[in-house]
């Protein structure tokens, strides 16, 4: 057969160039970003024919690249001095991320809790810190392009590690801020290492201004070790012409907690990205998520549960609000391996239609390999209980605060699964933020 020679679209072609007058210039790990981009370039940008991309086709959507984010001047940082305010009535440990660099300045590095240590990704990967050589890339392979561009072209991100047993009470907050006010493409990597029996919470959130021209491709990879317990908190709020992609690469240890939680309103088009394994018996997870969409907004959660080991538990329940002509897309697999008894997973995924002309997609899978498990998903897709807008119309509220009830009820269940209360209340009024400019 002859050889087929992939026709590079423009984003593409760019990335190339990119690639090309800035490979010298990244700091370490040459030969594993050399090989991501290699990967990358055999594949290209991911298209509605590869299955795990065919609702969120890439080639498509992205119809250029950007050029890789200047480092931030005063002026960015100052634009970023109000960045992560959602969490403002939290007592947090902030490390601020501008146009994809670590600012010290408007971070908290000091007086850190006994058994964790917080360093600059771009800071170790320069200086070949021995932890990051050893790890990064290596918690959860990945074949995924978005993940192979991550690895290829990351800067900055954290690397945090927790020492065995050590216990962090306040959250460590991620704030990644996009304040450039030229079309840039911003890679960030994170690597959190979680040792065995502590605890820590990290947030993620991502913003930017509405207006700004920019791409983001961020991914964290988690490695959880036995008896650890980790709490995670996604919240995206990207500018309304922006391109976001994360993924979230965790690795679970035997006996462990794992609660994760994606909170999705802003951006044009969205792609969180979750890849998770058990790697040890008995370990219990929580994968949540609400998205609340308006306009011509895209938002694609995919995600694939690995059950490689027996007796854990994975409960997952994903709830989308779509407005206007917004787009929703749920695919989740959950994968049985063959020895994994005594699995019990369920997932579920459910769309709350505000629109005639707003679309869901959902997907769930299951691939199950074992016989003694318990395993089912859901997926749902309706508009607004016309019984209850009554009942409430009834008792005299407005029209438009009776929808709003029930849509905070619809994604309250959702967020309920929060542990910590602070970041609940923080979620609800940012869904009722949501409901009044929709």
């Amino acid at each position: 057969m002859a050889d087929v020679t992939l026709i590079k679209n423009p984003a593409e072609q760019q990335l190339a160039a990119e690639w090309a007058a800035a490979k010298s210039q990244l700091p370490g790990v040459a030969p594993l970003r050399a090989a991501a981009f290699e990967r990358f370039a055999t594949t290209g940008l991911p298209h509605r024919r590869v299955e795990e991309w065919k609702y969120t086709d890439l080639r498509a959507l992205m119809r250029d690249a950007k050029p890789l984010a200047a480092p931030p001047d005063a002026a960015a940082k100052a634009r970023a001095k109000d960045a992560g305010s959602v969490l403002s009535d939290i007592d947090s440990r902030r490390l601020t991320f501008v146009d994809g660099a670590f600012a010290p300045d408007l971070s908290d590095v000091a007086r850190l809790e006994p058994g964790l240590t917080i360093r600059s990704m771009a800071e170790a990967l320069a200086s070949v810190d021995d932890l990051v050589s050893a790890r990064l890339g290596k918690v959860m392979p990945s074949d995924d392009a978005a993940v192979a561009l991550n690895t290829a072209f990351m800067g900055d991100g954290a690397v945090i590690r927790v020492a065995a047993g050590a216990a962090v009470e306040r959250p460590i907050h991620l704030v990644f801020a996009a304040t450039g006010e030229k079309p840039a493409a911003l890679f960030t990597r994170s690597l959190v290492i979680v040792e065995k029996g502590a605890r820590v919470m990290l947030v993620e959130s991502h913003e930017g201004a509405s207006g700004r021209d920019y791409q983001v491709n961020t991914a964290l990879e988690l490695s959880v070790a036995d008896d650890a317990h980790v709490d995670h908190v996604k919240i995206t709020r990207e500018g309304g012409n922006a391109l976001h992609i994360s993924s979230l690469m965790a690795r679970v240890g035997a006996h462990a907690r794992f609660n994760t939680f994606l909170f999705t309103t802003g951006g044009a088009v969205t792609r969180n990205q979750l890849f998770l394994r058990f790697a040890g018996d008995e370990t219990i997870a929580s994968i949540r998520g609400a998205t609340l969409l308006n306009g011509k907004q895209h938002a694609d959660t995919t995600m694939v549960v690995d059950h490689a080991s027996v007796g854990c538990q994975s409960r997952e329940v994903f709830k989308t609000v779509l407005g206007d002509r917004s787009r929703g897309v749920f695919q989740g697999k959950i994968i049985v391996e063959p020895g994994a008894q005594k699995t019990d997973a369920k997932m579920g995924s459910h769309a709350l239609m505000l629109s005639e002309e707003a679309e869901a997609d959902n997907k769930p899978e299951l691939e199950i390999y074992a016989d003694d498990v318990q395993c089912g998903h859901g997926a749902t897709a309706g508009d607004l209980d016309e019984d209850l807008l009554f009942y409430l119309r009834a008792r005299g509220i407005p029209q438009a605060e009776a929808e709003a009830l029930l849509i905070q009820a619809f994604v309250g269940d959702a967020i309920e699964g929060i542990e910590h209360a602070g970041l609940r209340e923080a979620l609800m009024e940012a869904v009722a933020a949501w409901l009044k400019v929709r």
